[in-house]
């Protein structure tokens, strides 16, 4: 088993943090519900889609550190260590931001994963070649198929149904907020207590040799 993960809103929650930068700038109404995807549609509802393309630079560069990880994901790495599951980070992440201050994104999710002991040999204990932040979507897909995965974990349906997207993968939607219809190729979860038990159920079946 070799398991593949997305970064952004699938390891790191953001809700809370696209909700309180949005209002220090006075972007959103406070009673606006505290999602990304709130944030997000209310601006762009509102023409402000320059201001939405600037925030998103503004929160995954200077407040990155203030994204807490989703509960239960650090769990479930410690869980793969234990059990000597192979596990990588892919992600579309550029750089640079289109608009604003020129912060490193990949700088800052380094710095992220090193805060919260997924390069510490005593807490998750990855390195940084088991981590791959890739400046396109094609190179996302490309590198999923260089690993091997046997199984990969996302947020976005789009992003999982690909027509390019490598084949013989079980694709795992994580949708915590329910925010999507769920297709027939994809497994849906909701958390990622469910994708423990799912994925160590899985590996217990796995025939030992």
């Amino acid at each position: 088993m070799r398991i593949g993960i997305d970064f952004d809103n699938t390891i790191v929650c953001y809700d809370e943090v696209f909700y309180q930068a949005a209002l220090r700038r006075n972007l959103i109404p406070k009673e606006l519900s505290r999602q990304k995807h709130s944030v997000r549609d209310y601006l762009r509802r509102e023409g402000q889609e320059e201001a939405w393309i600037e925030l998103q630079g503004y929160v995954y560069g200077a407040c990155m550190q203030e994204a807490p990880p989703f509960p239960g994901v650090l769990d479930f790495f410690i869980r793969c260590k234990e059990n000597d599951i192979d596990i990588f980070i892919i992600s579309h992440k550029t750089r640079s931001p289109f608009r604003g201050p020129d912060y490193d994104f990949h700088q800052a999710a380094h710095a992220w994963l090193e805060s919260y002991g997924f390069y510490d040999p005593a807490r998750i204990g990855m390195t940084r070649k088991q981590v791959y932040f890739e400046l396109t979507k094609e190179g996302k897909l490309e590198r999923i198929t260089e690993i091997g995965c046997t199984h990969f974990i996302d947020d976005l349906p789009e992003f999982l149904l690909e027509p390019n997207f490598p084949t013989g993968i079980c694709r795992i939607l994580f949708d915590p907020n329910g925010n999507h219809h769920f297709n027939d190729s994809l497994q849906p979860v909701t958390s990622w207590r469910e994708i423990e038990q799912q994925l160590l159920r899985a590996k217990s079946r796995s025939p030992r040799y």
